[in-house]
């Protein structure tokens, strides 16, 4: 299926300087979840290939740069499984957000609670094994 994405395109100014790329089996699926999950904006996406395949999906979440793009095997990028990292949101509404990410359909790894630093923090799973991290000062 070759589509066109009159909506976004294929480049978009990067927000922060250290940008979280993601592999992803579904990149417009990730990225629509992404979406209800976290208030994600559609920066920019290159076209669906004709295996509903895409190499490249910028968004922007909570002020920041987050790509993504399907994994190519057959160009030395297979799809592994996330593993030993968490991407952090630093929030000040912490209840909204997390509401949010978990009616959407993330799964919870640690409530949020009061830490030994000082903030409210919790942590998410979202459906495609990522995690996240929610922390926000306490009021």
């Amino acid at each position: 299926m070759t589509t066109t994405n009159e909506t976004a395109p294929s480049m978009a100014p990067v927000k922060g300087g250290v940008i979280t790329y993601l592999h992803v089996d579904g990149a417009m699926k990730v990225a629509e979840f992404y979406k209800r999950a976290f208030g994600a904006e559609l920066a920019a996406a290159h076209p669906v290939d004709d295996q509903g395949r895409t190499m490249h999906v910028h968004l922007y979440i909570n002020g920041s740069s987050v790509m993504l793009g399907d994994a190519y095997p057959e160009y030395g990028h297979p799809l592994k499984a996330p593993q030993a990292f968490s991407l952090v949101l630093q929030v000040e509404d912490i209840d909204a957000w997390w509401k949010r990410a978990v009616e959407a359909g993330c799964d919870v790894v640690m409530p949020v609670q009061e830490m030994f630093w000082g903030d409210r923090y919790g942590q998410l799973r979202d459906p495609f094994g990522v995690d996240w991290a929610m922390n926000a000062p306490k009021r």
